[in-house]
């Protein structure tokens, strides 16, 4: 396939270009530092473009793979930032759209989204028809996010991601130097629900709507195990044989998160329904199989 991807030098990106050219796609990246970009990738086939604005469509393209925007944990909310979380993800995929749009043979779109757009329901199990709550900012901003990519005027497949979890990136590795200095503990009361999916999953997942091309719609991409977060503080602690017996209480995340805290102490018991439908099969459904697999010699 001749695959267009945004935000390939994240952590979901890197993995899966590097499987995408494993299995020779043409593959074309999108980004603002080719400089970087390239030292990331050194593979000559793989092609670079810095501006949409080059570009009358996609048809030249078979499928989009849509998954930029900025890290939404990385910074405070302040009012601007959150202005360019929002523009990150929902002006870009406003061009691809209207790119999409203005072509005769358009690309498919898969494109990012994540299971924040459910915000806080602790009492049920939700899967992709249940109702998104749009009160919070990473409803607003997912709701927004997958609103615009469905105007595209082709298949479109969006991938409501949980918690991602992996060595290379992401939440993990930013939680790891507290369990090993022993100051980890669960969160509040820990009895919220994480939904979380391994970094392997999520690349195979994304892999499995490449290759199954009668698949579109909302995919909730996250294990068919959530875990409470006291339940994730123990099962790490063991793995890595530390002491991780200092709760956090709520003021206290809010304090040196602010509204970033939410993240962490909203629950959302998610299940991936329709993957599991459409024949999809996880490696890693168990949490302490995968930090098994992570941390073998611990």
């Amino acid at each position: 396939m001749n695959i267009f991807i945004t935000g390939g030098t994240g952590l979901i990106g890197k993995k899966l270009i590097s499987a995408l050219l494993q299995a020779q796609h043409q593959i074309t990246l999108l980004t603002r530092n080719e400089e970087k970009a390239r030292s990331i990738f050194p593979q000559k086939t793989l092609k670079f473009l810095t501006a949409l604005s080059t570009l009358n469509n996609l048809d030249e393209f078979d499928v989009v793979i849509n998954l930029a925007g900025e890290p939404i944990f990385a910074k405070r909310w302040t009012a601007s930032q959150k202005t360019k979380l929002f523009d990150s993800r929902i002006n870009l995929t406003k061009q691809l759209v209207s790119l999409i749009n203005a072509g005769v043979n358009p690309p498919r779109l898969i494109s990012g989204s994540a299971t924040g757009i459910y915000g806080d329901q602790p009492t049920q199990a939700l899967n992709e028809t249940s109702p998104i709550n749009p009160h919070t900012f990473t409803a607003k901003l997912c709701h927004s996010w997958e609103s615009t990519a469905l105007q595209a005027k082709t298949k479109v497949c969006i991938l409501r991601t949980g918690m991602v979890l992996s060595l290379d990136g992401g939440a993990l590795e930013k939680m790891l130097p507290l369990y090993y200095w022993n100051l980890a503990g669960p969160l509040s009361s820990g009895k919220q629900y994480w939904s979380w999916i391994a970094l392997e999953d999520m690349v195979s997942g994304i892999l499995f709507l490449l290759s199954h091309t009668e698949c579109q719609g909302i995919y909730n991409f996250v294990s068919p195990q959530p875990i409470t977060n006291q339940a994730f503080n123990r099962q790490l602690s063991q793995v890595l044989k530390r002491c991780a017996l200092f709760p956090v209480p709520k003021f206290a995340l809010k304090f040196v998160l602010g509204e970033r805290a939410n993240m962490l102490l909203e629950s959302q018991y998610v299940l991936p329904k329709r993957l599991i439908e459409a024949g999809f099969t996880f490696q890693y459904e168990n949490l302490t199989q995968y930090l098994t697999a992570l941390f073998p010699q611990k």
